[in-house]
């Protein structure tokens, strides 16, 4: 069977699950859908649901934000009410050196459409896509 035809989920490793779960429900407002071991950490790993499947597994390891790309990208309608939503919440946008970003901290994608970035607690980027 190949690939394609199986789901995939992105994993993304932080160094504290509790501040974890703290960013990813509490300010994202994801549902978890379930909890488990990490390696050799009690229930050090949590499994969010988006758009309606498990999208995103966060787990506790010593490699946290050793990335620097983007990890992970929503792609929404209304990227401006997201936006908004994100930073009443507390989240900061990224606004990328030799990129024009309007007063929300949205730019242009490449191809069409509009993106905003984010991170994590841990640096772990994210982006916002959208076609208009």
């Amino acid at each position: 069977m190949p690939l394609s035809e199986h789901h995939l989920r992105a994993s993304i490793a932080v160094s504290d699950i509790h501040r974890a779960v703290a960013f990813y429900e509490g300010t994202l407002g994801l549902p978890a859908l379930q909890s488990g071991p990490s390696a050799t950490i009690t229930d050090g790993s949590r499994v969010y649901g988006a758009g309606g499947v498990a999208a995103l597994n966060v787990y506790q390891s010593v490699t946290a934000g050793t990335s620097t790309a983007t990890l992970a990208t929503w792609y929404v309608d209304d990227i401006d009410r997201i936006v908004d939503e994100l930073v009443s919440s507390g989240v900061d946008l990224i606004r990328y050196d030799g990129l024009e970003h309007d007063a929300k901290g949205i730019t242009a994608r490449a191809g069409g459409g509009r993106i905003a970035w984010f991170q994590d607690p841990d640096g772990n980027t994210f982006a916002l896509e959208a076609d208009v």
